[in-house]
């Protein structure tokens, strides 16, 4: 079974370095300006003169390419990590509350009347505040209480989800740019934007690969774990801080875009196992892959109009969801 999984694994990189390569090539190609060939061939190499077609490469769609590929891969970590603590098929990043947390900040800042930009900023401290106060009640008791954590994630989402959709409400038409922004928008990709995702995409990713044989015995359960050595109310109170922080950055500067945590890993797991020393980094680059792919299709397929990115991945994820549903019911977690 190991072989197979290892033959698996290395066909996938071949696929994935593929896909990845050619929805690069086409994201560039694509939009509502023509950018000939040979001006994307100077760009790649760092030569030719300055014009429109390569500002338009380089400015716009090169950093929301890279942007949507980081996105993906933040998200779909969470997501890999947030199954194997919940031992659940169907955990989700989303259900702790963190994105109804950025949501709020996002509409504060626009009833504070600031900029674009800090949605983004507001949102993320709202976020992380919220995951706070998530893990302060859910540990009350000196504990992780995955159960507790769950119930009291749910409530906290769906108290602020309920006050947002107030808020938008309120605001009428002038809150079309907070809803396009809760739907899940990459077109606010920025090079500074790209450098401020790196920062806790890599320290994540060096963190859950470092544990990864502690992410292993978590799928053995909380008893099991704990005889192998395992600290296993801090090892998970610890992972859900940076799963938070992971969630919080891609809310912040991405919106609301939902179900890649949830069926990337999962795909993945399928494919070449549970094993997290392969699974994370597979799983990282599979949703990079999955969300350019989905973004192509926001901006291609109706364009000039462009589909909110969260409509998209809700497309593919909704009957993803119910299959795991109707399959975790049969069998537990796969």
């Amino acid at each position: 079974m190991i072989d197979v999984h290892a033959r698996r694994a290395g066909l996938l990189s071949v696929l994935l370095t593929v896909a990845l390569l050619l929805l690069v090539l086409f994201g560039v190609l694509s939009g509502s300006v023509h950018v000939p060939l040979r001006t994307i061939a100077a760009v790649l190499r760092g030569t030719g003169e300055f014009d429109v077609g390569r500002a338009i490469v380089l400015g716009i769609r090169l950093p929301r390419l890279v942007m949507a590929v980081l996105v993906g891969m933040m998200l779909s970590l969470s997501g890999t990590v947030a199954q194997a603590v919940f031992r659940n098929p169907l955990a989700d990043p989303y259900i702790i509350g963190i994105s109804a947390g950025a949501v709020a900040g996002a509409v504060l800042a626009f009833f504070l009347g600031l900029p674009d930009l800090f949605y983004g900023f507001f949102g993320f401290v709202t976020a992380m505040a919220t995951a706070l106060v998530i893990f302060r009640i859910a540990g009350k008791r000196g504990r992780s209480d995955t159960a507790m954590l769950l119930i009291v994630g749910i409530a906290v989402s769906s108290f602020l989800g309920a006050l947002s959709s107030f808020a938008m409400y309120w605001a009428g038409e002038d809150s079309y740019r907070i809803v396009v922004w809760t739907m899940g928008y990459l077109g606010g990709a920025s090079w500074t934007r790209v450098g401020l995702l790196l920062v806790p995409l890599v320290l994540a990713s060096v963190y859950f690969i470092y544990l990864r044989n502690d992410v292993d015995a978590l799928l053995l359960g909380d008893e099991e774990a704990h005889s192998l050595g395992v600290d296993v109310a801090r090892l998970k109170r610890r992972l859900l801080l940076v799963i938070s922080l992971i969630v919080s950055f891609s809310v912040a500067f991405s919106g609301m875009i939902g179900f890649v945590g949830l069926i990337v890993p999962h795909a993945v797991r399928l494919l070449i196992g549970s094993s997290h020393g392969r699974l994370l980094p597979f799983a990282a680059l599979s949703g990079g892959v999955f969300l350019l792919f989905a973004d192509t299709i926001a901006r291609t397929l109706l364009a000039p109009t462009e589909i909110p990115i969260g409509v998209v991945t809700a497309f593919f994820g909704a009957p993803f969801f119910l299959f795991l549903a109707i399959r975790s019911g049969r069998g537990g977690y796969v």
